[in-house]
């Protein structure tokens, strides 16, 4: 296996990344215990079974020096003698010089020759909560050194459960990415053989004559997106209304809070108030932020903080399967609202709005910019554009897909999973939500500093579930 040059994302999320702000998400599954050797039996098969996958053993390497480029150059410099005609024989080594060139300043993948699964998985002593003991390993970065990713296994004193703790840095992997990998650790499962992809066709640097005004089109069109997501974030900067509570200095330490929702509540309030399933679970959170905020002291009054929703843009069998691909759609939470039937609405009719639009135009888009980023652009960027998060959005809400069908470890069965979304920098809270055997997983990550009272917003979460059935049932 050969170096991979990262996705243009892939490479902002890399350079986000710094010493005090770990930009890593993870999955905090918990398993049943069959025996009380459970635990450990589930870290002898997660560190022999990662060695069997290639994805958990690619590293991630600075690349300052462009790719094949002195091999391109002593190309060039053999022309005449080539023997080929002209076109052809430039071709070759341009395409590969502009290449190398434009991946100075990038990273790439590449196998760990000394791949070692015990620097990856790590079996803890008895804890007596697994979300306390996921909050403290959240705030500890990846070694980005070797292959960004954990798996931390967690006793339950007792013996009755055991927990493990997942954590994929975003630049190796994104939400349906990490999915993958983990599965990959579970048992065996009978599953249909996934057909194969089809081959990219080749893309080379100097195109055809007949092919120039249909990239100058293409070229057109990407320049007018870029613009009118610029003007679309300008614009939601405008009369700003969100909360203190919701902003801090980044101190590096994670709280995390996991809420489970019946899926059967979510449905029956769907069908009562129209929408989708994903309208209700984002209005959920607006309610629960509004609980939260009066009960701490703050105030909901007047707030309608931006929720950015990321939104995929994965396609299956295409190529890059590791790259993340996304994009997303920028909402005001009505927060500021009474009526959680009314907050419900106002939500689908946001949600309505922007799928109307689509996913490639408005501020949620800003992630598509980073394709036209060069490489050396996101390295000195990055920090900055880092900063720049709490004047993009408020808090993040993200839906992670989970598979339908239930998991095993060991013979053991996963019971519950609560996916884990980075933080952002300047962000006290981040949301993630995940649907697995007919319950709602809602995962709350928060800076540890600057919220102490994560509880309270996870019970919030469960008194908005109950005030929504209650709202729709009449």
């Amino acid at each position: 296996m050969t170096a991979d040059p990262l996705a243009p994302l892939d490479l902002a999320f890399w350079n986000l990344e710094s010493a005090g702000h770990p930009m890593h998400l993870a999955a905090l599954g918990i398993f049943t215990a069959g025996s009380p050797s459970a635990a450990a039996h589930a870290a002898d098969l997660l560190a022999a079974r990662s060695a069997a996958v290639p994805g958990l053993r690619m590293r991630i390497r600075d690349t300052w020096q462009p790719f094949g480029l002195r091999r391109s150059l002593s190309a060039l410099r053999s022309l005449p003698a080539s023997g080929e005609p002209l076109t052809a024989a430039l071709g070759r080594p341009l395409t590969s010089v502009v290449r190398g060139s434009l991946a100075f300043g990038g990273a790439a993948r590449e196998p760990d020759a000394g791949f070692d699964p015990l620097d990856h998985v790590r079996l803890h002593t008895p804890v007596t909560d697994f979300h306390a003991a996921a909050g403290e390993l959240m705030g500890r970065p990846l070694e980005r050194t070797r292959p960004p990713w954990e798996a931390h296994v967690l006793p339950e004193e007792g013996g009755a459960r055991f927990a493990v703790l997942f954590k994929f840095h975003h630049a190796l992997a994104d939400g349906l990415r990490a999915l993958t990998l983990a599965a990959a650790l579970m048992d065996p499962m009978d599953l249909p053989t996934p057909r194969p992809r089809p081959a990219e066709p080749p893309r080379g640097v100097v195109p055809h004559v007949r092919e120039v005004p249909g990239m100058v089109r293409d070229a057109l069109a990407e320049a007018g997106r870029a613009l009118d997501i610029g003007a679309a974030v300008a614009r939601s900067t405008l009369d700003m209304r969100s909360s203190p509570a919701l902003t801090c200095a980044p101190s590096g330490t994670r709280r995390t809070a996991g809420v489970v929702v019946d899926l059967d509540d979510v449905h029956r309030i769907r069908k009562s108030a129209g929408g989708t399933v994903n309208d209700v679970l984002i209005a959920v959170v607006a309610g629960a932020l509004r609980r939260w905020l009066d009960e701490r002291g703050d105030g909901s009054d007047g707030v309608a903080p931006r929720a950015l929703v990321p939104v995929s843009r994965r396609r299956p069998r295409t190529a890059h399967p590791q790259g993340n691909r996304l994009s997303g759609y920028l909402i005001r939470l009505p927060v500021d609202e009474k009526d959680p039937a009314t907050r419900l609405t106002r939500v689908r009719t946001a949600m309505d709005r922007n799928k109307e639009a689509g996913p490639h135009r408005g501020a949620g888009a800003v992630a598509l910019l980073a394709e036209h980023v060069p490489p050396l652009g996101h390295r000195l960027g990055g920090p900055l554009l880092g900063q720049a998060a709490r004047l993009w959005f408020d808090v993040l809400v993200t839906s992670v897909p989970l598979p339908g069908f239930g998991l095993r470890l060991g013979g053991d069965p996963l019971g519950a999973v609560f996916p884990l979304a980075p933080l952002a920098p300047g962000h006290s809270l981040a949301v993630a939500v995940s649907t697995y055997r007919g319950r709602v997983h809602y995962g709350l990550v928060a800076d540890g500093a600057a919220v102490d009272d994560l509880d309270l917003l996870a019970r919030a979460v469960t008194e908005e579930v109950t005030a929504l059935t209650v709202a729709c049932a009449h």
